[in-house]
C-alpha cells in the first residue's frame, strides 16, 4: 500500500512548547529574518508529534511541518533545511533554495563546481551552527547537571560546581573560538574600515549561524549576567558582542524584537539563579 499522499501548503507550521522561547526560538528567528509566514500548534504536542505526522514519529519538539505536508524534528537538522529558501546559507548555500519554480531553474542552471561550492558553504553554515548549539546545551546542563528529569532544587551542589567549571573555562573557550571564526572569516577581514567588520561568521551575509549564536548570547546574558559582563569588558570577544548587536537591528529580527512576539526568557534552556552567576 502506497503512503498516503500529503496535503501541500504554503505556510510552514511549528509544533513546540508554548510560554518559552526554547529550542523552537531559532526557527521562528530564521523565518522571522526571511519574512516567511508560519504558524504555531502546541496542543496535545508529544502525541501530535509521535503519532499524528507522519513517519518516522519525532523524538521531541520543535517540529516543522513544510510546505509539501513533511514535518522535520532536530533544531539544526530544520535550520538546514529552510536555511537556502530564508538565504541564510550564505551567498552561495543559499542558490540551493528548491522552494519556487524560479528557484529551482536557478538551481538547475549550476555547473558541478558552482553545484559543489553551494554544498560546501551550506555545510559550514550547518557546522557552526551545530557548534552554537553545542554551547546552547552546555548552558542549559549548568542548571540540570545530574538529570534533566530532577529539578534544580534536588541537584543545587552539583549544579554550584558546574557552573564554576563554566563560568570560569567553557563560556571563554566557546566565545574564544567564535571570535576566532570572526577574525579569520576572508569575507570580512581587511574590512576595518566597516562598523559590520568581522561581525559575520560565514561570508558577509546573515547565516542561520549568526541567527543561533545570537540567541545563545542573549541566552547567556540572562543567565550569567555577571560573568558576561566582566567578558565583555576584557575585550577578548568583542566581535562575539558586535555580532549580538548586529544581529538584533538587523531587517526582520528588528521588526520581531519590537512586535512583543518575541517570548522572554524563564524557565526554559537559559534560567537565570543568582547563585550560580559570579564574575570570576
Amino acid at each position: 500500500m502506497s503512503a498516503p499522499k500529503r496535503q501541500r501548503t504554503e505556510d510552514y507550521v511549528l509544533y513546540y512548547w508554548p510560554g518559552i522561547p526554547g529550542r523552537g526560538e531559532y526557527v521562528r528567528l530564521a523565518l522571522e529574518y526571511a519574512g516567511i509566514p508560519y504558524t504555531e500548534r502546541s496542543a496535545d504536542l508529544m502525541t501530535t508529534l509521535t503519532t499524528k505526522v507522519g513517519t518516522p514519529p519525532h523524538f521531541a519538539p520543535p517540529a516543522l511541518q513544510l510546505p509539501s505536508g513533511r514535518v522535520l524534528s532536530q533544531t539544526a537538522n530544520i535550520l538546514n533545511h529552510i536555511a537556502p529558501r530564508c538565504g541564510l546559507a550564505g551567498e552561495l548555500g543559499s542558490t540551493l533554495n528548491t522552494h519556487g519554480t524560479e528557484a529551482r531553474e536557478a538551481l538547475r542552471a549550476l555547473d558541478d563546481d558552482a553545484l559543489g561550492k553551494a554544498e560546501e558553504e551550506r555545510a559550514v553554515v550547518n557546522q557552526l551552527t551545530m557548534t552554537a548549539l553545542d554551547l546552547q546545551d552546555e548552558t542549559h546542563n549548568i542548571h540540570h547537571p545530574v538529570a534533566t528529569s530532577l529539578y534544580y532544587e534536588d541537584q543545587k551542589a552539583e549544579a554550584a560546581r558546574a557552573a564554576k567549571v563554566f563560568r570560569e573555562t567553557r563560556i571563554p573557550r566557546f566565545l574564544g573560538y567564535f571570535e576566532s571564526v570572526l577574525v579569520a572569516n576572508p569575507a570580512t577581514a581587511k574590512s576595518d574600515d566597516s562598523p559590520l567588520a568581522k561581525t559575520y561568521l560565514v561570508g558577509a551575509r546573515t547565516t542561520t549561524a549568526d541567527l543561533v549564536l545570537f540567541h545563545v548570547i542573549d541566552g547567556l546574558l540572562f543567565q550569567f549576567p555577571k560573568r558576561m559582563a566582566k567578558l565583555k569588558e576584557t575585550k577578548k570577544y568583542e566581535n562575539v558582542f558586535r555580532l549580538h548587536e548586529r544581529v538584533q537591528g538587523e531587517k526582520g529580527i528588528k521588526e520581531y524584537i519590537a512586535s512583543g512576539k518575541r517570548q522572554e526568557f524563564s524557565m526554559g534552556i537559559f534560567r537565570h539563579y543568582e547563585e550560580l552567576d559570579g564574575e570570576e
